[in-house]
């Protein structure tokens, strides 16, 4: 299934959700510039490597030129692949204009940056000594959804779904498609615990945890910057 767009129109351009668009497609574009050896040694900078930040946190000095924290935002920049950053930009794009005109300018920025790291941190604790790198805005954008179906319950998703040569859109409520989507990751993220093999970070596979985590995350954190509020929000 593939959001088309949503059924709310935005009142604040998106400044905040274009610029981190354009930010992630400029560091993938360094991505696929850099020889294999090289992608590697950049995902070994700035991605999260679980087994190194559980080093740092009991003080045990890590041989890197940037400190081991900084990779839980920096590592939210970092993509895998082009599938990864379409999906990624796609469904942050679709959702999050809508979330960034509620929240404003500089709380939606630091709901998202706060989201990544705390997705981040959901996908350590469940495996603190894997020494496969964390990457991806997903965690982040996960908590963009999760603020979105609190505010938005009963919008439209115009979604698309192939159906071998052809494509069928259907209009889906935003409660039941961000719904199923947060019920996958969290089955998928007690299935890595049992099945290392096949999915889960352990394996460089899909960090689940960080999915379901941003989405609780984002659901908690919205409320407590306003995004419920009626009031008249001040543009920044």
């Amino acid at each position: 299934m593939v959001p088309l767009r949503d059924e709310n129109p935005t009142e604040l351009t998106p400044y905040v959700t274009i610029g981190l668009i354009i930010v992630n497609v400029l560091v993938f574009i360094n991505e696929i510039s850099l020889s294999p050896p090289q992608l590697e040694q950049f995902f070994q900078l700035f991605a999260v490597i679980p087994e190194q930040l559980t080093g740092s946190f009991f003080g045990v000095a890590i041989n890197q030129p940037i400190p081991e924290w900084l990779t839980l935002f920096t590592s939210q920049f970092l993509h895998a692949g082009f599938l990864h950053i379409i999906g990624n930009m796609l469904f942050l794009w679709i959702f999050g204009n809508n979330v960034e005109d509620k929240l404003g300018h500089v709380k939606y920025l630091i709901f998202y940056l706060s989201c990544g790291v705390l997705a981040s941190l959901t996908q350590w604790y469940f495996s603190p000594f894997s020494s496969i790198p964390s990457l991806g805005a997903s965690g982040a954008i996960a908590g963009v959804m999760g603020a979105y179906i609190l505010k938005f319950p009963q919008a439209e998703v115009i979604t698309l779904i192939p159906l071998g040569f052809f494509f069928w859109t259907v209009r889906i409520p935003a409660i039941f498609f961000l719904g199923f989507w947060f019920i996958q990751q969290a089955f998928n993220g007690f299935s890595s615990l049992r099945v290392p093999a096949s999915v889960g970070m352990e394996n460089g596979g899909i960090a689940y945890w960080a999915h379901a985590g941003g989405f609780i995350f984002g659901v908690i954190l919205g409320p407590v910057l306003g995004l419920l509020s009626d009031s008249k929000r001040k543009t920044e």
